[in-house]
């Protein structure tokens, strides 16, 4: 009778902790699920990841509100003063030329019938308000009082930088294209509207004024993503240190995501610019922020040990991180290269231009280690030696055909060479490969069509 109380009592302790771990946890050695079961199982997180990293890049805020619109009261810039805010507001036609785009699915139908008709003031601030609240502004989310009129604080999304859209409707209004650059979003003057920048103020320790000197430099399409950390809003020349927004398609397979060094892969990039870019609320763990000497600024304010009670960033990171992956590289249209030039071209890639010992087909990058020295592709190392290894990434070649958007600017990190012919003339000269003027065009014609 003993025994059989032994074993009731083990069997329900069994049975009780079994509701108590997660099933996954509960897997033996063996396996609980049948092969066919974890396959169904990879497909839906799959799709599941997809339409939740979907969401996450283009609407969620992770609570940079409070840092946006709580600290800098960007949306009273935004409202101005005739609704509630402070100066002359930001109207969709200066939003427009800022760079700032409108998504045409996000309109009321109410509010695209009065568009059709011109009777919207684009002039005024008001329709702005009217976009924020429908959802429309790309990357951009506004909170609005119980009133549903007063606009009390903005956020920002990842889509704010990496989304652009087709232009279907008119310039800077139409489709979402999620993963292309905005290169023609001036996130420097934008920032530079706030009313109250003593956040950056203390952060940099800077007067107001060099704050907003070293942001206004940055002009559109670019942003320098390492001031927060090392202080340096000019190279030695007396140019801006921004580098330019790159693109966020056609990454899988990639190792290291950003112009320079070994900062990471894109969960790396995500948290670090969800927690100290956009100021979202999250945890972040980097101590080679704590190198006082390389990143005075970081190291000061402890940025590579970011703590927020409430973390709403984390959680996130695997479907964002999928999502994004999951961004193809835009196929180049028909008409936009020369077939035959280009298959010569292709050859010159992969033989006597030596373009292909760094830019691997079809990855066009090194699989594997993909850093190199300054003095290996020949520039100044002013922002690799920002960069934790303090090399300069093999960029994967992508899209190379569209210099209206993905490319707008220039190549390279900082837009040095406004052209691909720029590009080969550097290389030209730098390795001593003696191209032929019609060897460089047919490369050119290659370069275009991958």
């Amino acid at each position: 009778m003993l025994m059989r109380v032994k074993v009731i009592a083990c069997f329900s302790v069994l049975v009780l902790s079994s509701t108590l771990i997660p099933t996954a946890a509960q897997m033996s050695a063996k396996g609980s699920t049948s092969g066919k079961d974890f396959d169904d199982a990879a497909a839906e997180q799959a799709e599941r990841y997809l339409e939740e990293g979907r969401e996450t890049f283009r609407f969620d805020t992770f609570g940079s509100e409070d840092f946006w619109g709580g600290k800098l009261k960007l949306h009273d810039a935004i409202a101005g003063d005739k609704l509630g805010g402070a100066g002359p507001g930001l109207s969709p036609q200066k939003a427009l030329e800022l760079g700032l785009k409108v998504d045409v699915n996000a309109i009321p139908k109410d509010v695209a019938e009065a568009l059709n008709k011109g009777e919207v003031d684009l002039a005024d601030p008001a329709s702005t308000l009217l976009l924020l609240k429908a959802n429309a502004v790309v990357g951009v989310t506004g909170f609005f009082g119980e009133d549903g009129k007063t606009l009390t604080s903005v956020g920002i999304q990842c889509a704010v930088c990496h989304s652009t859209v087709d232009d279907s409707y008119a310039p800077g209004i139409g489709h979402r294209l999620d993963g292309w650059p905005n290169r023609d979003l001036n996130i420097g003057a934008i920032v530079a509207l706030a009313p109250d920048l003593t956040a950056f103020v203390e952060m940099l320790q800077i007067p107001e004024a060099e704050v907003k000197k070293a942001v206004e430099a940055w002009g559109p399409g670019k942003f320098d993503a390492e001031l927060n950390l090392d202080g340096k809003a000019f190279r030695p020349d007396g140019k801006t240190a921004a580098t330019l927004n790159p693109p966020a398609f056609g990454l899988a397979g990639v190792n290291n995501h950003t112009w320079t060094g070994s900062w990471g892969t894109v969960s790396y990039w995500n948290a670090y610019v969800g927690n100290l870019e956009m100021h979202g609320k999250g945890v972040f763990y980097d101590p080679r922020l704590d190198d006082a000497e390389k990143y005075p600024v970081a190291a000061r304010t402890k940025q590579g040990h970011k703590q927020d009670s409430e973390d709403r960033i984390t959680a996130k990171l695997p479907a964002l991180h999928f999502y994004q992956l999951s961004l193809p590289t835009p196929k180049p249209p028909e008409g936009s290269f020369d077939s035959a030039a280009a298959e010569n071209g292709m050859a010159l890639f992969n033989e006597k231009a030596r373009c292909a010992t760094c830019h691997v087909p079809p990855i066009f990058t090194e699989p594997g280690w993909n850093l190199h020295t300054a003095e290996e592709i020949g520039i100044d190392d002013f922002q690799a030696m920002r960069s934790p290894d303090e090399r300069y990434r093999t960029a994967p070649l992508r899209a190379l055909w569209d210099v209206e958007k993905i490319h707008k600017g220039g190549f390279y990190h900082d837009g040095r060479f406004a052209t691909l012919g720029d590009v080969l003339e550097h290389y030209n000269s730098h390795l001593g490969l003696n191209l032929t003027d019609r060897e460089k065009s047919d490369l050119i014609e290659y370069l275009k069509s991958i």
